[in-house]
């Protein structure tokens, strides 16, 4: 992923506005000030996983299988509810079995396929984490007071709802 670290002046919106006639040069720097603060909150998640021998990746694999009742879950399932192909997980999920924090068990329903469960390794990993990521996950987010959060997270929805436009 490419990070915008340098944002956009008035000065280089202004020759945007002149060579793009039109453009809503507001709507622009709002937009990449959104995926800047976006790419810097994943960046700062990162340092924070990193701490606990974690990627983003692998973590977010580990909480879905913690969600589940029986630990357990499909490649494909936990591929859908990441957002990721299902080589991606793949690859992520031969790297926690690396770690011993899943394994893969035959699935009982078809012996072609086979399911993803969490190993107490791979729990205690959790327990070790979790706290720390809630601790610091709280404090993020107490700089906005609760009003505030509940337009940001109102206001993040309608733009995730009206996504169809940048296709």
């Amino acid at each position: 992923m490419l990070l915008l670290k340098e944002l956009p002046t008035s000065k280089s919106l202004e020759k945007f506005l002149a060579r793009y006639p039109g453009t809503d040069v507001q709507a622009i720097s709002d937009f990449v000030n959104l995926l800047r603060a976006g790419s810097d909150i994943s960046i700062a998640l990162d340092r924070m996983l990193a701490q606990h021998g974690l990627l983003q990746g692998r973590w977010w694999v580990l909480v879905l299988l913690l969600r589940q009742e029986d630990l357990t879950s499909s490649p494909s399932d936990l591929a859908e509810k990441a957002g990721v192909t299902k080589a991606t997980m793949t690859g992520f999920i031969d790297g926690l079995e690396r770690e011993k924090w899943v394994v893969r068990l035959p699935d009982p329903v078809d012996r072609r396929k086979f399911l993803i469960r969490l190993t107490e390794a791979g729990e205690r990993k959790l327990d070790q984490a979790i706290p720390d990521y809630n601790r610091k996950v709280s404090a993020l987010m107490s700089s906005l007071p609760e009003s505030r959060r509940a337009e940001l997270i109102a206001s993040l929805r309608v733009l995730a709802d009206n996504l169809d436009v940048m296709k």
